[in-house]
């Protein structure tokens, strides 16, 4: 997983509440597990006017003109601004994997629905709550400046402006070091990796008729 650590980018603005996996990435298109090649299809529905399948060549398709990420102000952004309970309905974590195969790094809501807020941490999106009223100022920013960027930076744990504001989030310390260090699942298994060798040696010199 890649670390995260500060981020500087564009803000693309979703003003929607209630933004739910299906929407994310349509069920269609969750016949493979592996993490990526999703992010053509995050939003499909909303991208696209036709309807979309997996292998189809999305280059051919009708782009909705009208949808957010298809304005070419906001063209390369890599933080997601939102509205509250981002991410509800069902628990599938390639929604996560879709908007981060997509280009976003961190999302920015006033709330998450849980399992999606978890599975951000686990495939290394940040998710940062903020009061609604900032939420709003953030909008209204976005809206009047083309290009506009924040930055977030993860071991201060602040969003900040480029007029100089800084909006200050909450973090679980665990899940705080995890993004920093990069590290999945999979990644805190292999720091013991010494440990399980060890166990495994011992493991079959006491019970070598398991491994018959």
């Amino acid at each position: 997983m890649q670390a995260f650590t500060q981020l500087n980018g564009i803000v693309a603005p979703l003003d929607r509440a209630n933004v739910d996996t299906d929407a994310i990435i349509p069920k269609q298109f969750l016949k493979s597990i592996k993490r990526s090649g999703f992010g053509p299809n995050a939003f499909d529905e909303w991208r696209y006017l036709d309807h979309g399948e997996p292998g189809i060549d999305n280059s051919k398709r009708q782009i909705n003109p009208d949808f957010v990420l298809n304005k070419p102000r906001y063209k390369g952004a890599s933080i997601l601004l939102t509205r509250e309970n981002f991410g509800c309905g069902s628990s599938r974590e390639h929604a996560p994997w879709a908007l981060l195969d997509y280009g976003f790094r961190a999302i920015i809501a006033p709330s998450y629905a849980d399992i999606f807020f978890n599975n951000c941490f686990k495939n290394g999106i940040l998710p940062i709550i903020l009061n609604a009223d900032v939420v709003d100022g953030l909008f209204q920013a976005v809206e009047a400046d083309e290009g506009y960027k924040l930055t977030v930076d993860l071991a201060t744990q602040t969003v900040n402006t480029p007029d100089g504001q800084s909006y200050a989030f909450e973090v679980d310390a665990f899940r705080k070091h995890c993004l920093l260090n990069g590290l999945d699942d999979i990644g805190l298994t292999l720091q013991h990796v010494d440990d399980i060798k060890t166990f495994e040696i011992k493991h079959k010199a006491a019970q070598p008729w398991l491994f018959n």
